[in-house]
């Protein structure tokens, strides 16, 4: 099993949402100082520390320093988590950690930092095939989409409605098995057209989705995984 340390403030960033707090295989260990996340790190020998620059008690600099000089604790991988500014950003580069991001740490990145370094597959990226008609509205206007893939976190859908980034919209579907879906999302990206006459495409993300939507995504999901092995 993974261990990893995370301070309290960066795990609540996280747990808005399903990711890997939620796996059998990961134990989350919360800590509110670098000081305490030194000493459960000491006991626990975790696989991965996340924690801000700036704790009570105990730097950034000071935590990575003592466990990089340590060899029964250097093994251990580190994420910091710092403001953005120069002389932050300077701080960071001498802890030694892995990797380092600003605060407030984007969700998606620091899962994907996370999964990197703990060596596990991102079960939310694995995105299939899944060409459906979908039903939106946004902003109390209904339309039509089609969708191309579907992942846990969201899908890649086309659409002559128009939307922007930070757009929040219904969408209304049917998965292949005849399973009724309606869920929130939130557009998160748009696509570069080739041409001016293109149909617009949008990458949207999953927000409060249900308990029995999303296990009705995974279930689809890692049924078409295992029929493309």
């Amino acid at each position: 099993m993974k261990r990893v340390i995370i301070a309290a403030d960066i795990k609540a960033i996280l747990a808005k949402e399903p990711n890997v707090l939620d796996r059998a295989d990961i134990r989350i260990l919360t800590v509110s100082s670098n000081e305490q996340a030194l000493a459960l790190h000491r006991a626990e020998k975790a696989d991965l520390i996340i924690v801000n620059l700036d704790s009570p008690e105990m730097t950034g600099e000071m935590l990575c320093s003592l466990i990089r000089e340590d060899k029964e604790l250097c093994k251990v991988s580190i994420i910091i988590v710092s403001s953005n500014t120069e002389s932050d950003t300077k701080r960071c580069l001498q802890c030694r950690a892995n990797a380092s991001l600003t605060s407030p740490p984007d969700s998606a990145i620091l899962l994907e930092e996370m999964h990197k370094l703990l060596h596990i597959a991102p079960r939310r990226s694995l995105r299939v095939p899944l060409s459906i008609q979908i039903h939106i509205v946004s902003k109390g206007t209904p339309s039509i989409a089609y969708s191309e893939n579907i992942s846990l976190s969201g899908m890649l859908l086309y659409s002559e409605a128009l939307l922007f980034k930070g757009d929040a919209i219904t969408c209304s579907f049917y998965l292949p098995d005849s399973t009724h879906m309606k869920v929130n999302a939130e557009v998160i990206r748009i696509l570069d057209k080739d041409t001016e006459h293109d149909t617009n495409h949008y990458g949207v993300k999953f927000i409060d989705i249900s308990t029995d939507c999303r296990s009705a995504i995974e279930a689809f999901v890692e049924k078409e995984c295992r029929h493309n092995i």
